[in-house]
């Protein structure tokens, strides 16, 4: 009899379900992209519909349903924590602890009751928790190509750790280290990503992406470094930190940190969201970009001398800041690093059925040359039927290609020619990360690009960088690559030869003229450090992506295209055809590719559905 189990991740942020026959993961989804509400945390009752009707099994099939954390030893931080502080947070005590009571301590009724509005089951199903942490290493050491490995798990806070390493092996996963509350290298940087002017949970990633406006060479910089190091935190050599409290209002606070005392310590008060950003913005940005790039090295040293492991696993939301995992690579502490492609909570679910799997029901695990993750295309797929009946819905005009290679020619050219295309095929994408399936792309030559896909596309902060897909096979002759991406969880810089030289007055220029440097031959993907965060394109993955790529490179000579979520800002990935046909119609794109149909902007009828983006989705 095979074990068929559902892993839940909810109630925080970035709620998700996955089902797991066997060890074989069989579908995976966030609930966001059903209900269209970034980081949805309700329970994932869209995401589960989904992972039951791909997998085919009824509830009554299911050994159990697997919850990625422990709510009781939640709970137990959080009045632990207040007790502590007492009498400060009274506020913030009395707002949270209705929401405990109703999501967390009544949890098993909360579930059971959720799971009876989805289906009836004759049986009563099993229910598990497991550790918070526990739900990360799993998620990122089960898939895993390795037999054995050090597994390092970074995020914000648990049940009550913060960070750990674990020793994998074979089937099994074993505890070796933890930092526990309040002590956070995941809080840390969410509290300047709160006092730069971005939201948490969420602007963490802009955060990284602003870093390298930074003076590396100012005394900005060393100023800002010295100061965080002497009031803020302090960093171990085994990489564990204490941070000082009384900077902070996380414990009990509905703040990330105390203004006031920041302003005082960097002479800047808080940044407003929306508002300009200043060199010193981007100084700070820099400087505690370096110190959790540090934090992430000196506990991954812990991690090689507590195991003697050649790899490394890694999860956990700070596993996502693909600048520290990309110079962890080259810094050859590990020969191999591999991370899971959600790596924050949505991956917990994940991990909490394949824990279960190997560690509850004491299953043995196959190890293969590849990963288990199916190049992370594990959400809904929709067929050429689906596609057309939403394309008669809307009265959209169309082209049909009975061809595939010959619409990955006709696509590939109207990229060459700076056409920015749409591009929804296959299955959704497991993780943050559009992969090729459900992605717009551009021209990475055109010096334009950035600027027209950040303003009128996606409508997002103008310094954001945008990530190349380049096939594999070819990589080496554009970026300095050590091994595979395959999920864009990596940066890599752009080799010597493509780059363009920075004039000497560089780091003094303003931040806009920074930005629309000419700084390599593939502009629009080379970020101010000539870094880029790579996605590496496989054959056996992902054949059309792979396709569309080669077209391109036998019409341009570049095997490398721009590729970014299909998306607005604020809204969650596109899921179905009607999300990207919407959101096709709402921005300047100028195509839409579906399977085998293309839509050209121009011969589509007036959008009539009444609202618009900056209605329907709060800016992230």
């Amino acid at each position: 009899m095979s074990i068929k189990l559902l892993g839940i991740s909810a109630f925080y942020h970035d709620s998700a379900a996955t089902l797991v026959e066997d060890g074989e993961i069989i579908a995976a989804a966030h609930e966001e992209r059903f209900s269209r509400k970034k980081h949805d945390k309700n329970f994932p009752t869209n995401a589960v519909k989904f992972c039951l009707k791909e997998s085919g099994f009824s509830l009554n099939e299911l050994d159990a349903i697997v919850f990625y954390d422990k709510p009781l030893l939640k709970f137990e931080r959080l009045l632990e924590t207040y007790y502590a502080f007492a009498p400060k947070g009274l506020s913030s005590f009395s707002s949270s602890i209705p929401v405990w009571i109703k999501e967390k301590i009544l949890l098993k009724k909360l579930i059971s009751e959720e799971i009876s509005k989805i289906s009836k089951s004759d049986k009563k199903i099993k229910l598990l928790f497991t550790d918070h942490h526990l739900s990360h290493a799993a998620s990122a050491f089960f898939p895993s190509p390795f037999e054995k490995a050090a597994i390092l798990t970074v995020d914000g806070v648990g049940e009550w750790t913060t960070a750990s390493i674990f020793s994998g092996e074979k089937n099994s996963i074993k505890p070796i280290k933890e930092l526990r509350f309040p002590h956070s290298p995941g809080l840390l940087y969410s509290a300047f990503t709160y006092y730069l002017g971005f939201k948490v949970n969420s602007g963490e990633y802009k955060l990284m992406g602003l870093a390298p406006y930074g003076n590396p060479d100012s005394e900005n910089l060393k100023k800002y470094k010295e100061t965080i190091y002497r009031h803020l935190v302090h960093v171990k050599d085994d990489g564990s930190i204490w941070m000082n409290q009384k900077y902070f209002d996380y414990c009990t606070g509905l703040r990330m940190c105390k203004d006031e005392l920041w302003e005082g310590l960097f002479g800047f008060p808080k940044r407003q969201p929306e508002s300009a950003l200043e060199q010193c913005h981007c100084d700070l940005a820099l400087a505690i970009q370096q110190i959790i790039e540090e934090i992430i090295f000196l506990m991954a040293k812990t991690a090689k001398k507590l195991t003697s492991s050649d790899n490394l696993c890694l999860a956990g939301g700070v596993a996502l800041n693909c600048v520290a995992n990309g110079k962890l690579l080259k810094s050859g502490i590990f020969k191999d690093i591999w991370i899971q492609p959600a790596a924050g909570d949505a991956g917990g679910a994940l991990g909490a059925a394949l824990a279960s799997y190997h560690l509850y029901f004491n299953k043995t695990r196959e190890i293969t040359e590849s990963d288990k993750m199916k190049g992370s295309y594990l959400g809904p797929e929709f067929s050429g039927l689906d596609i057309k009946s939403m394309a008669k819905k809307y009265k959209a005009r169309f082209t049909y290609y009975e061809d595939f290679s010959e619409l990955c020619e006709k696509t590939a050219e109207l990229l060459s020619k700076g056409k920015i295309v749409g591009w929804f095929q296959g299955k959704m994408e497991w993780g943050p990360r559009a992969l090729g399936n459900r992605s717009i792309l551009g021209d990475p030559r055109d010096s334009d690009m950035q600027k027209r896909l950040n303003l009128k596309i996606k409508y997002r902060e103008g310094f954001r960088p945008f990530a190349p897909s380049v096939l594999w096979e070819h990589a080496k002759d554009y970026f300095d690559v050590i091994q595979e991406s395959p999920y864009m969880l990596l940066v890599a810089d752009v080799i010597d030869k493509r780059r363009k030289p920075l004039p000497e007055n560089y780091h003094e220029l303003p931040l806009k003229e920074k930005l629309y440097f000419l700084r390599s031959d593939i502009p629009s993907v080379t970020h101010l450090d000539y870094s880029a965060r790579l996605q590496t394109v496989h054959k056996d993955k992902n054949p059309e992506y792979y396709a569309l790529i080669e077209a391109f490179y036998r019409q341009t000579g570049y095997a490398v295209i721009v590729n970014t979520s299909f998306n607005v800002r604020g809204e969650p990935i596109v899921c179905a055809p009607k999300d990207a046909y919407k959101c096709f119609m709402r921005t300047e794109m100028d195509y839409l590719v579906a399977g085998n149909y293309l839509f050209k902007k121009d011969d589509q009828p007036k959008w009539a559905e009444s609202g618009n983006w900056k209605e329907d989705y709060v800016l992230d």
